[in-house]
């Protein structure tokens, strides 16, 4: 299958690209990974006048600590995240998130802004992106804005980029001492697109008291879907496998899976309850972990 006719152009600076996807127009697509646009341009299921190819821009594509958040370049590869030592001391769960994501020729090509602009709401990226709390920064000729993760996908495929903005850069908050996080997700065979999947962050009090929890399921509705009611049943409570499972029981209001080829919704709510446990379970002990393990 070919892809239709189309103008290549490949700029080495991101105000060149900028520039170009101005003088292009709406129909202009930008080039990163390929792992989802390429394919959808064979099958011309997308016709863009135009493929503005990223690659080129190597300022786009870092990994460095600012503060208390890890800031990644959106061209950076999948593989590069994964094995990053700062990655594995500052936020390991993103590592864990990504060797989820497809298979290693996959990893090693695809990129975190790329996957993030293409906002399909079975990916991990947004869902990592949501559990985080973290934000994106957006680029124009007309200026650079943050966008906070709750307010980037608005549905499937979709997110609040302007036609002319380009997503430059992702920032993680790191996790502190007595932050725990944990990742699972169900798929028939490992890199298949996930059933269901969920992450979960947990914060321990000095009194060993959950303080804070966030729990953001994938392929559980259009966008991440952010467990409320069970979150908020859990601060103030000292963890434990009965907290956790009666928590788990309350999600069902929170989450729409719409159902896939291989799983009805019903059994997405089933793998949600099971998988919810699970996670909050293991951001727990996680969490603990770090308390025992840092300085005193």
């Amino acid at each position: 299958m070919k892809p239709a006719a189309f103008t290549y152009v490949a700029p080495q600076s991101v105000a060149e690209a900028l520039a170009l996807k101005s003088e292009h127009g709406e129909d202009a697509k930008y080039l990163a990974g390929g792992q989802s646009l390429i394919p959808a341009m064979n099958f011309r299921v997308m016709q863009p006048t135009a493929l503005i190819d990223l690659n080129r821009i190597k300022a786009l594509d870092y990994i460095r600590e600012d503060g208390d958040e890890l800031r990644i370049g959106a061209l950076t590869r999948y593989s590069a995240v994964e094995h990053h030592p700062l990655v594995a001391a500052r936020l390991p769960l993103a590592a864990e998130v990504i060797g989820h994501v497809a298979h290693p020729q996959i990893r090693n090509r695809g990129t975190l802004g790329g996957s993030l602009a293409h906002a399909d709401p079975a990916a991990e990226m947004p869902v990592l992106l949501s559990v985080l709390s973290g934000r994106v920064l957006a680029a124009s000729a007309r200026g650079e804005r943050w966008i906070p993760a709750d307010a980037f996908m608005l549905g499937p495929f979709t997110t609040v980029l302007e036609p002319d903005e380009l997503l430059i850069e992702i920032a993680l908050p790191a996790l502190p001492p007595g932050v725990g996080a944990a990742f699972r997700e169900v798929a028939r065979r490992h890199g298949d697109y996930a059933l269901l999947g969920a992450a979960a962050t947990l914060s321990l009090g000095t009194d060993g008291k959950i303080a804070a929890a966030r729990l953001v399921f994938l392929n559980a509705g259009e966008t991440p879907r952010a467990a409320g009611a069970a979150v908020i049943g859990l601060i103030g409570q000292t963890p434990s496998e009965a907290l956790f499972a009666q928590a788990a029981q309350t999600i069902d209001s929170d989450i729409e899976p719409l159902g896939t080829l291989h799983a009805s919704p019903d059994y997405q709510r089933h793998l949600a309850r099971v998988l919810a446990r699970r996670v909050l379970a293991e951001a727990a002990a996680r969490a603990t972990q770090s308390i025992e393990a840092s300085p005193a």
